[in-house]
């Protein structure tokens, strides 16, 4: 499903014009990225918790030269199902 599909479902389940359906997506995704910019995690209950996570520096490989490089360290976001999430996928 993408962006347009998620807006035309929302729109349909919420009975909503599409175009507030669109700002209301794009204002959902838009706070939910500030508040991980900001180190804060997000909790929508039974569906899960989208947090911050760092991963260490390390070495990797250039695949076309197979040379060593140094890969930083960097901010990741993480999702972490809930369980009505869960049970509704299995």
């Amino acid at each position: 499903m993408n962006k347009a599909e998620l807006v035309e479902a929302i729109s349909l389940s919420a009975d909503l014009p599409k175009s507030t359906a669109t700002r209301a997506l794009d204002a959902i995704t838009g706070t939910i990225s500030a508040a991980l910019k900001n180190g804060e995690d997000v909790t929508l209950v039974g569906f899960g918790t989208i947090a911050v996570k760092t991963r260490a520096a390390r070495d990797g490989r250039n695949p076309q030269t197979g040379a060593t490089i140094k890969i930083a360290a960097a901010m990741q976001p993480s999702f972490r199902a809930g369980k009505m999430l869960k049970d509704a996928v299995n």
